[in-house]
């Protein structure tokens, strides 16, 4: 089962909640994403960690009900 955008949002924010997130479904089949994320939780961290974040948010939907997800991460400065 596919996974839509309101669903990747709301679990990104429930780690960080001061994302600002931007997600493009890249073929329209609620499967592939394209999500650029700023967060402040990013400073600091290469992008590896910063993209482990992210991966950790989502938990076991990645690779299931999530298959693909390309990511942008942009350390946010406040």
């Amino acid at each position: 089962m596919p996974m839509s955008e309101k669903n990747i949002v709301e679990l990104i924010k429930k780690s960080m909640p001061d994302a600002i997130i931007d997600i493009e479904d890249l073929r329209g089949d609620q499967n592939h994403y394209h999500a650029t994320i700023q967060s402040s939780l990013f400073n600091g961290l290469s992008k590896i960690q910063q993209h482990q974040l992210v991966y950790k948010a989502l938990g076991s939907h990645m690779g299931t009900t999530l298959h693909a997800l390309k990511l942008t991460t942009i350390n946010r400065k406040d």
